[in-house]
């Protein structure tokens, strides 16, 4: 048999039995992550709360109670989550949020937020303010010389 033949046919396996581990893997990840969605839905509860200060932060650098620190994976407190500091009540504490919420939540507001333990899962307003779905973002150099570019050509700008 021709060795570039063999060699082709190996490669081809090894990618087969990657993607089948791959796959059973991904399996175990989904059912693991079916079961915490669900504790999370069985404990919520609405709060009203002051956002003091929003940022994405490592878990270890965020001032958390060593309580928490403890049931974080070692290899998990060196990734930057979004964290948002609150006023519940008399209480300040540091919490961790959804990474869709994350960019929702208005600064130095009160909000009625849904909570699960030390998780944010949804925001609404509260007293009339509005949150808005979509935070604006400065437009980069590029972007703005890209519109005016198809500005002056008459195309309309891309979003």
């Amino acid at each position: 048999m021709n060795s570039g033949l063999t060699i082709t046919l190996i490669i081809l396996a090894v990618f087969l039995v990657a993607i089948v581990v791959l796959y059973f893997v991904g399996k175990k990840m989904k059912a693991r992550q079916d079961e915490q969605q669900a504790a999370i839905e069985a404990n919520k509860q609405s709060v009203s709360m002051l956002i003091i200060d929003k940022q994405k932060k490592k878990i270890k650098d965020a001032n958390l109670p060593a309580a928490v620190l403890e049931q974080v994976p070692r290899i998990s407190r060196g990734i930057k989550v979004p964290m948002v500091k609150v006023k519940i009540g008399p209480q300040i504490m540091t919490m961790f949020c959804d990474e869709a919420v994350f960019e929702t939540i208005p600064v130095k507001k009160e909000v009625k937020a849904t909570i699960s333990g030390n998780y944010i899962t949804a925001v609404r307003g509260v007293h009339g303010t509005k949150l808005d779905e979509k935070s604006k973002k400065k437009k980069g150099i590029f972007k703005r010389a890209l519109e005016a570019a198809q500005e002056k050509a008459g195309a309309k700008p891309s979003k």
